[in-house]
């Protein structure tokens, strides 16, 4: 996914810069980044049914990451660009899933 950036920052009178010109980043479009935290019995069929959300609405996540200890399964799932109620209702669906413990999620912009 590209990010668009917007300047608008005045253009700089001279060729030195000065501190608060160095300070101006330019503006970019943020975007929201969901993040999953899902605990749940570390049987087979967990990671491909948490998987299966994200896929059978055409998206990829950004970062995957889980770790199985014991008989306790934990997976990360970062993804950007859902909106708030799809997020939300992914989380929904997680929780119902045989196996899943626990679901915690959070919202960042980029």
């Amino acid at each position: 996914m590209s990010s668009l950036l917007f300047d608008t920052a005045p253009a700089a009178e001279s060729a030195v810069e000065s501190g608060a010109d160095r300070d101006r980043a330019p503006l970019a479009v943020s975007f929201p980044v969901h993040a999953f935290s899902v605990h749940a019995a570390a049987e087979p069929g967990v990671m491909p049914r948490i998987l299966e959300l994200f896929a059978k609405r055409g998206l990829v996540p950004h970062k995957w990451q889980s770790a199985a200890c014991d008989s306790v399964l934990t997976i990360d799932v970062q993804i950007a660009g859902l909106e708030h109620d799809t997020a939300d209702y992914i989380a929904r669906c997680m929780r119902q899933i045989a196996g899943v413990d626990a679901v915690l999620t959070s919202e960042r912009f980029l």
